[in-house]
C-alpha cells in the first residue's frame, strides 16, 4: 500500500496595500457663509485649492470685453514662458500695432513701427493698459495671424473646461468673444499658476518704452491685498472684472479667485467701471473675512492601516496635525495616495500622503507614516490549504 504524503506550499506574498479609515471629507462647523452676490449680471468666487463660494446669476455667455486678455496673455506665456523679473525676447512692432495705436474709442498704447518692445512689457500693456494693438500684435507674433491665434485661444479654453467660452478676437473688443464668470474664474486661477502673469497683474502702473506712464484699469490693485487681474469694458459688454487677492490664514497664504461679468453702472461713480471694481471688492472681501482653519486631525491620530493581506493591519498616523482651510459650511475632501508601500518597514516610514482639498498644488498634503514596524507575515500565515 501506498502512503501519500500531504504537499504544503507556499504562497506569494501578496502587496500591501494602505486603507484610509480617516473620515473621506471634513465639514466646517457654522451656517452657510452670506456672499453679497451682485443684483445684476453673472458672478463666480473660488478660493484655490480649497473650493468654490458658488455663483450667480445664469451662467450663459456673454461678451466680456477686455478680460479676453486674460487668455491672450495666458497663451502667450503658456507658449512662451518667462522666469520671474525675465522680460523675455524683443517683439518688433509692425505698421498694423502703429497704425491702431490711434484708434478713437479702443484702449491702445503708442507704439512706433521698426521699434521693439520686450515680451515682458507687451504683457504689461494688454494687462495694465489693456492695450487693443499690442494684443493683436501679441497674437500675429505668437501665431503669425490673428485668426490663428484665436483657435490657440479656443483650444485653450477648452483645455481647461471652459464650455461656455467662445473667443474670436485677441483683445476682446468684438461682441462674439463671449464668456462667463464660472469660466473666467478657470482661467484666472490657471493664469496665477505663471510666475510672469501673477508679476504683471498685480503692477499698480508700468512705464512703457517711450517713457509714458500707463495706470492700471484695476484700481483694486495694490489694496486689500488685491492682486489682479483684468477689467473689460465697452458700452454693450458693460462692466466686467476678473480679480484675485490673498488671504492670510495661519501663517499660509491663500488666493482668492472671482470674476464679475455684465455688471451696468453702478457704485461710487456710477459708471460700468465702477460696478464692477465695487461688486467684486465686496466678494474680495467677504471672502477675505469667511476664510478660517480648523484642526482635522491630530499629530499621531490613526488614520489607516497598512494591510499585508494575510490579516495583518499596521496602523498608519498622521506625522503632523492637519489643517484646513475653509469657511463655514464647506465641506472638504480628503483623499489618501499610497506610496510603493515593501514588506517590512520601521515604525516611522512614510507610506503615503493626505491630501484635504482639491488635490491642485495649493491643497494641504501631510505625509503620513506607520506607527510601528510592518512586519513580513510568518511562515504559517504564508502555507495554503493542504491538499
Amino acid at each position: 500500500m501506498v502512503l501519500l504524503g500531504v504537499v504544503q506550499s507556499v504562497r506569494p506574498l501578496p502587496a500591501p496595500t494602505l486603507d484610509l479609515t480617516a473620515e473621506d471629507s471634513y465639514t466646517f462647523e457654522g451656517g452657510k457663509v452670506d456672499i453679497p452676490w451682485p443684483a445684476k449680471g453673472q458672478a463666480a468666487l473660488d478660493v484655490q485649492g480649497i473650493g468654490s463660494f458658488g455663483s450667480s446669476g445664469e451662467q450663459k455667455p456673454v461678451p466680456i470685453a477686455s478680460v479676453a486678455k486674460v487668455m491672450t496673455a495666458y497663451v502667450i506665456l503658456r507658449d512662451h514662458p518667462l522666469k520671474s523679473g525675465q522680460d523675455g525676447p524683443k517683439i518688433d512692432i509692425d505698421q498694423a500695432a502703429e497704425d491702431q495705436s490711434d484708434a478713437g474709442q479702443e484702449s491702445t498704447v503708442d507704439v512706433t513701427k521698426g521699434d521693439k518692445i520686450s515680451q515682458r512689457e507687451a504683457l504689461e500693456s494688454i494687462l495694465i493698459a489693456s492695450a487693443n494693438n499690442v494684443a493683436r500684435l501679441l497674437a500675429r507674433w505668437d501665431a503669425g495671424s490673428e485668426k490663428a491665434f484665436v483657435r490657440k485661444m479656443n483650444d485653450a479654453a477648452q483645455d481647461l473646461g471652459m464650455k461656455n467660452t467662445t473667443y474670436t478676437d485677441p483683445s476682446g473688443l468684438n461682441n462674439t468673444t463671449v464668456s462667463t464668470a464660472v469660466d473666467q474664474v478657470k482661467l484666472g486661477k490657471a493664469a496665477m499658476e505663471q510666475p510672469a502673469f501673477r508679476e504683471v497683474a498685480t503692477m499698480m502702473s508700468y512705464v512703457d518704452y517711450k517713457g509714458t506712464k500707463h495706470d492700471n484699469w484695476n484700481r483694486l490693485v495694490g489694496y486689500n491685498d488685491v492682486t489682479g487681474i483684468k477689467t473689460g469694458t465697452t458700452t454693450s459688454a458693460l462692466g466686467n472684472l476678473v480679480f484675485s487677492a490673498r488671504k492670510d490664514v495661519d501663517g499660509e497664504i491663500h488666493r482668492i479667485v472671482g470674476a464679475v461679468v455684465r455688471q451696468p453702472a453702478g457704485g461710487p461713480d456710477n459708471t460700468i467701471l465702477g460696478a464692477a471694481l465695487y461688486e467684486g471688492d465686496r466678494l474680495i472681501k467677504a471672502a477675505q473675512g469667511a476664510l478660517k482653519s480648523a484642526t482635522i486631525l491630530k499629530k499621531g491620530d490613526v488614520v489607516g492601516y497598512a494591510d499585508d493581506g494575510l490579516g495583518g493591519r499596521t496602523p498608519v498616523v498622521a506625522t503632523e496635525d492637519v489643517t484646513a482651510v475653509g469657511w463655514s459650511g464647506l465641506s472638504v475632501k480628503l483623499t489618501f495616495a499610497a506610496d510603493e508601500l515593501p514588506h517590512t518597514a520601521k515604525a516611522g516610514a512614510k507610506v503615503g500622503t493626505l491630501t484635504v482639498g482639491d488635490g491642485s498644488s495649493s491643497a494641504v498634503k501631510v505625509p503620513v507614516a506607520l506607527q510601528k514596524d510592518l512586519v513580513e507575515p510568518g511562515f504559517a500565515d504564508k502555507l495554503t490549504r493542504l491538499g
